[in-house]
């Protein structure tokens, strides 16, 4: 059927990731990079292996003008709805970076928008075309841990200062009266929170019943870089998904699976999964995943079944307004947090982050549960 055209809005920073993945495919000959929407034209050394893409600020324009029938959007994040429906509009359908909107109104606009247009779109929660996801959830399903107890995820990851400035809307929770939510579930690690409601079957806006948040920063900046929320879902599970962008040493996240007779452990990023469980000795496993640039693909040839449609990430969408209409974050004490070198510039270490982050994960306790000295009451509910 030929190669699919592309056109890729954004670049730069996580752009580059997917004109690795572009490379890759073009390779295969399943797709061609026709343009390239960005504020700034590429180098030509940015675009190696991927031939002489138009270029240009306007997504509409630029789809009409290559033929485009399908675009990726990886800008910043309150430009994901306006431009993927841009894309749609023009006749594309649409990669969108995750998270897909900074409202829970601003999702549901996204959606209106795409069912009237008739265009297919994908987000792009990568860890939710792990292999993995649908072999934990066989294990739960046939009692391999026994009674599900709940499920935590953690996130302990490193970043300087200058992560926080790299562009004007980083570290931001609003700019210009506009929503940005750029925390650390929101964002770096959105993809711990989306992976433990998929873990547990709780996907769509009406499957999350409750959300509370604990909001904090030892940066100097809107949003929250140490943060915890506690997510109840319609089915009954409790969900405790803790993170932080200031811990001492960076570590592979992961979401565990508490059960009465055992856990399961997935670190999604490597797609691997620990099951340990009474009587049993440890069997850990290691499985594939499904590109979900190739998934979409696939959708547009053939039908296949989206792996991350918009209404998949409804659940995680609850807890992405819960976090925007949260108060906002609190200081951790400068008592509380000291500054190390990095590669690039300086970065703060909350004292005991790394520990209460994997504690939040195990024990299904928020920061303040914990003890952590720094650590205020959860906030009121986002109910349903």
């Amino acid at each position: 059927m030929g190669a699919t055209r592309v056109v890729l809005a954004g670049g730069r920073g996580h752009g580059h990731w997917h004109l690795d993945n572009l490379r890759r495919l073009s390779a295969r000959g399943l797709v061609r990079l026709a343009g390239v929407c960005d504020v700034t034209p590429l180098e030509p050394a940015a675009l190696t292996r991927l031939g002489r893409p138009a270029q240009g600020p306007d997504l509409g324009a630029l789809i009409d003008a290559t033929g485009a029938t399908a675009a990726i959007v990886c800008t910043p994040i309150h430009t994901h709805t306006s431009l993927a429906l841009t894309a749609a509009a023009h006749g594309a359908d649409v990669l969108l970076e995750k998270p897909p909107a900074p409202s829970l109104g601003e999702f549901r606009r996204l959606t209106r928008g795409l069912a009237g247009r008739g265009r297919a779109c994908q987000i792009g929660f990568q860890s939710l075309g792990s292999h993995a996801l649908q072999a934990v959830r066989e294990l739960v399903a046939d009692g391999a841990v026994g009674e599900l107890r709940g499920i935590g995820a953690a996130g302990n990851w490193v970043r300087e200062e200058h992560y926080f400035r790299r562009a004007a809307w980083s570290g931001r929770r609003r700019l210009d009266g506009t929503d940005v939510v750029d925390g650390v579930l929101t964002n770096p690690l959105a993809h711990a929170v989306a992976t433990a409601l998929h873990l547990d079957g709780s996907t769509a806006e009406e499957d999350v019943e409750e959300v509370r948040t604990e909001l904090y920063r030892a940066h100097e900046i809107e949003s929250d870089d140490t943060s915890c929320v506690d997510i109840r879902t319609a089915r009954g599970t409790r969900i405790v998904v803790a993170a932080t962008l200031c811990a001492a040493r960076a570590a592979e996240p992961y979401v565990v699976v508490h059960g009465s007779r055992g856990r399961i452990t997935f670190w999604y990023k490597q797609d691997r999964v620990l099951l340990q469980r009474a009587g049993h000795g440890p069997d850990e496993r290691a499985y594939g995943r499904t590109d979900l640039l190739e998934n979409l693909l696939a959708h547009r040839a053939g039908g296949t079944p989206l792996l991350v449609p918009p209404a998949a990430t409804g659940a995680f969408m609850r807890v992405v307004e819960a976090v925007r209409t949260a108060e906002d974050p609190q200081p951790v004490p400068p008592s509380r947090w000291r500054t190390a070198p990095g590669e690039r510039s300086h970065r703060r270490i909350v004292d005991g982050a790394d520990e209460l982050v994997d504690g939040a994960a195990e024990k299904l306790a928020t920061f303040a549960e914990l003890g952590a000295p720094w650590a205020a009451p959860l906030r009121p509910a986002a109910r349903r």
